[in-house]
């Protein structure tokens, strides 16, 4: 993607696959690192080595759930900030011209929401929403933030680093005396950002959703994503089965290259407005272009 001449070639390749429309768009990480949120495998998350919390963990060891929550508290301040980039409003643009039907995303920060987008299913989930894991109620995240401020007075650390899931890196010395909440509706539940955990196994429904919008799309075009874990590949090897073309666009090898008929290395805050620009979908700075940030509106699941 170096040469002006590949950069036209392949360019002119992933058009006449959008521009023929009914795609579905499959995001991962890499499409949000523009907006400050820095992806695990892709050129802003090489240096680090970020274990995320597991759902065994968080369930069964108190300090491990306290850890998280005090980690994840200044993490969510990075989160909340965020605001849907060049990428995010560029699909956007595509899903308004008719060109994309679906998102399927594997973030938790809602920005394609936040960009405009519609029909986006989180696969894993969104940070600014929390469960109850005993009576099974939403609240904010808004709303936990107040409570835990009101909670820890004065509580604050230096962050080094942010990671997707909101998580950030702190010393346990850090930690030592956060208080958690309970859930404020039951008064005794247990409270967990209302995503997929790792060793958390993804709502069934809801794989069977995306997979029944692949199944209908003309070509599934993946943006951002290494697709290291099933989570995501599974749609890529779902497509390329049933003869639908896949596109992956990402900073990167990934391990679904060998199922792609096209691949792109390239930075998607420069890629996407283009190929839009290219289809003549719908001015660059149109209305999402001042979007609120993540966790303004919800998306469907």
């Amino acid at each position: 993607m170096r040469q002006h001449g590949r950069v036209t070639e392949t360019l002119d390749a992933l058009a006449r696959l959008v521009g023929a429309g009914e795609v579905v768009v499959l995001s991962g990480a890499g499409l949000s690192t523009e907006s400050g949120i820095p992806d695990y495998r892709g050129p802003s998350g090489v240096a680090r080595r970020h274990t995320p919390m597991t759902y065994q963990a968080f369930t069964r060891d108190p300090d491990a759930r306290r850890r998280y929550w005090a980690r994840s508290h200044l993490g969510w301040r990075t989160i909340a900030r965020a605001a849907p980039n060049a990428g995010h409003r560029a699909v956007a643009r595509l899903q308004r011209a008719g060109l994309v039907t679906d998102v399927i995303t594997q973030n938790v920060d809602g920005l394609h929401t936040a960009a405009g987008s519609g029909a986006v299913v989180e696969l894993h989930g969104r940070l600014d929403e929390v469960v109850c894991l005993d009576c099974g109620n939403l609240t904010s995240r808004e709303e936990l933030d107040r409570r835990l401020r009101e909670a820890n007075p004065g509580f604050d650390a230096h962050v080094a680093a942010v990671n997707p899931d909101g998580d950030v890196e702190l010393p346990d010395e850090a930690v030592t005396g956060f208080r958690t909440v309970d859930c404020g509706i039951c008064g005794t539940g247990m409270l967990k950002p209302d995503v997929v955990f790792f060793g958390e196994a993804v709502p069934a429904a809801r794989v069977a959703d995306c997979f029944s919008r692949v199944e209908r799309a003309r070509a599934l075009l993946v943006l951002g994503s290494s697709l290291t874990v099933m989570s995501g590949r599974r749609f890529v090897i779902r497509a390329a089965k049933l003869g639908i073309p896949v596109a992956i666009a990402n900073q990167g090898p990934t391990r679904g290259d060998d199922y792609a008929a096209l691949t792109v290395d390239a930075p998607l805050g420069r890629l996407l407005p283009a190929l839009a620009d290219r289809l003549g979908a719908g001015p660059a700075g149109d209305a999402t272009s001042g979007a609120v940030p993540a966790g303004a509106a919800p998306a469907a699941r």
